[in-house]
């Protein structure tokens, strides 16, 4: 069995900015590699035929990624304007047919993928249990089945909470059901949502179930982004490294051609190809590839690409290419 991927991109990312000001959010890079490298590196026991990306702001950057580092049978389709999720599935619909599988990618997971392919209702929707399911859409189930889809219930109707995986064993019945949800106008705040397209096709009759995954990390935000670099941090093996004067708190990743010297780091730090730390102490945080930090204290920090911090004890949330200097003397 061979099925199509889809992978919708198209976000603006805002609740990452400044990083995403210059980089689509999929490429902001946690414990190693961009977000989207660690989802395709998830999805790799799959019989994928065909891998659909939806993308927008800044797709260039996505097309060059994934050419560069993977070997798919990849297209690409834009949403040029942001109409909601089930809007950028419809775009992909001369792609869909037969088994399809929608990825959101802003979560990391850990399930048993290959359980996919023994599926013998109308599709899966991946689910995580959670102590409070008034912040998340859930699913409803009856016996085997999901009967419908609540957003934000107010009452505890369920607390199993979608988390952007959903397996369809036809794609088509997916796209006639965003078809008809398009075609009815309903909207939530200006936007086409996937789950009514889904509950259209489970009052078709569709049956679909749940699939329970135990790990599920948001990365949207500066602060879910330091959590899940955390987890993926905790779960590689290490590979040691020294450098002058300097001691080295694992987990960490160190990538090539970074240059640390007379400096305390981790545990829980990613450094990027080409960083440069000097005097410095620098924990739980995330420094991108060329950036620079010296005489500076870091904890609970994200520092972009090619930007260079100098100063005192801080938090930072620095995009690429910017310069602070806080109150250290210039050169």
């Amino acid at each position: 069995m061979r099925m199509k991927v889809v992978i919708p991109l198209a976000g603006l990312g805002t609740r990452l900015r400044p990083q995403t000001y210059t980089r689509p959010k999929p490429l902001v890079e946690l414990a190693g590699k961009p977000l989207l490298g660690h989802i395709l590196d998830r999805l790799a026991p799959l019989p994928i035929e065909e891998l659909i990306f939806i993308t927008g702001y800044l797709g260039d950057q996505i097309e060059a990624y994934v050419a560069t580092n993977y070997d798919l049978n990849a297209s690409y389709v834009e949403q040029a304007e942001q109409l909601g999720q089930a809007h950028a599935i419809q775009l992909a619909r001369d792609h869909l047919s037969g088994p399809t599988f929608i990825v959101f990618a802003d979560t990391i997971f850990e399930t048993d993928i290959d359980k996919l392919k023994s599926v013998q209702s109308d599709g899966v929707l991946y689910v995580h249990e959670v102590d409070d399911p008034r912040r998340f859409g859930v699913a409803v189930t009856e016996g085997q089945y999901i009967t419908r889809l609540v957003e934000k219930p107010e009452t505890p109707v369920s607390n199993l909470a979608l988390v952007g995986l959903y397996y369809f064993t036809d794609g088509q019945q997916l796209i006639s059901a965003i078809d008809a949800l398009i075609e009815s106008g309903h909207q939530t705040k200006g936007e086409y949502f996937i789950a009514d397209a889904i509950q259209i096709m489970i009052d078709r009759g569709a049956k679909l179930e749940t699939q329970t995954i135990d790990v599920w990390l948001d990365c949207g935000t500066p602060e879910a982004l330091l959590d899940t670099n955390r987890y993926l941090l905790g779960t590689y093996e290490q590979q040691p490294c020294s450098f002058p004067g300097t001691s080295v708190l694992p987990p960490v990743y160190v990538a090539d051609g970074a240059n640390v010297e007379n400096s305390v780091i981790g545990p829980y730090v990613s450094l990027g190809r080409g960083a440069n730390v000097s005097g410095s102490i620098v924990r739980d945080s995330i420094l991108g590839e060329g950036c620079s930090v010296e005489n500076e204290a870091l904890t609970g920090s994200i520092i972009g690409n090619r930007a260079r911090v100098r100063g005192v004890y801080n938090t930072l949330n620095v995009g690429d290419t910017s310069y602070i200097n806080l109150g250290a003397p210039e050169d």
